[in-house]
Parts: structure tokens; sequence; C-alpha cells
């Protein structure tokens, strides 16, 4: 893999994460009705920063918890052919009836891990809403599903990846292109 492009820093990473704070702030009246929840592994992490920026400008914490969806991944036979047992976690000690859920991404590409991830979130209860919030949408959509909160629309080929790294689990802050020749 070759990269093309570095599309955001450190910095720009920030902000976006900041814009994101505020419209979810925003858009729900407050957040005494919220849980962030991060899709593991990346958007685990970034659901953390969006806490603690939420928690700055609104003077208290948010309801958050962090899930694994590996076992509601529709392509589990295709990606893991061995069949090997794969664990899957939730960690969400909040209950999610009548509340709003934000679930939270690095990337929205096919849509396939966010519909895994209501499905998660479903089989805990019944949330008022799901909304959905992502670092970077690339396009390619093969579900119906779109982002409430948006950090940057990247307009990628299918031939392209794009790669997030974050501090927690790269040393850096970045997000790229990749060419996948």
């Amino acid at each position: 893999m070759t990269e093309k492009a570095n599309i955001l820093d450190e910095q720009a990473i920030g902000r976006a994460l900041t814009r994101i704070a505020h419209e979810i702030i925003e858009r729900n009246k407050g957040i005494d009705d919220c849980i962030l929840v991060g899709i593991k592994t990346r958007g685990a992490y970034l659901a953390d920063r969006l806490s603690k920026k939420i928690e700055q400008i609104e003077g208290k914490k948010i309801r958050s918890g962090e899930l694994d969806i590996t076992l509601y991944r529709d392509d589990l036979q295709t990606k893991h052919a061995d069949n090997e047992p794969h664990v899957h976690q939730v960690d969400i000690s909040h209950d999610v009836n009548e509340r709003k859920v934000v679930l939270v991404d690095d990337v929205l590409y096919t849509g396939r891990t966010v519909r895994a991830a209501m499905d998660a979130v479903m089989d805990l209860g019944r949330p008022s809403q799901i909304q959905l919030a992502v670092l970077v949408d690339r396009g390619h959509r093969e579900l119906p599903i779109r982002p409430d909160f948006v950090g940057k629309n990247i307009p990628t080929s299918s031939l392209e990846r794009v790669v997030v790294n974050l501090h927690e689990t790269d040393d850096e802050d970045s997000v790229t292109i990749h060419s996948k020749k």
C-alpha cells in the first residue's frame, strides 16, 4: 500500500471532534438523554475524546460506553473462515431504553459496521433514537445509512483505503489515503 495523501493532521482531527461535540449538544438540546457509544477500536477512542470535549463544554459528564461488534458482522463467515470463536464485548453500563444513543466510529464506508452496531444496541433495549458520528465519511455505501455528524467527507475510490491513526493505538493522529495497488 502506498500513501497518496495526508488528509487530516492532529490539529484538524481535534477541530473536527470539537465541532462534532458542539453539534451533538446542539442537536440533542443538551446531553441529559444521550449515551455516546464507541465502536471498538478507534471509534471507542474517538468517543472517549468526544466525551471529554462535551464535558468541557457542558460542565458535566455524558453517559458513555463501547462495543465490539465482531459477532454481529454479516461478513463473519467470509472474514473468519476458520470458525474460531470471537469474543463479543458490550461495555455499556447505562440503560439504553428511551435514550438517544450516539454511535461513534472512525470511518464510514459500506455501512455494515454501523448496521452491526445498531443490532448490538437494539439487543440491549429500545433507544428513542440512534445517531451516528464519524470522523471520516468516505462514501461507497452498500446500506442506506448516513452519518448525523461528520468530521470530514473524503470522496475516495474503491481502490483506495482510508487509514486513521490515533495516539492511543498508533502514536500519532492522522488520516491518510493509501492506494491499494
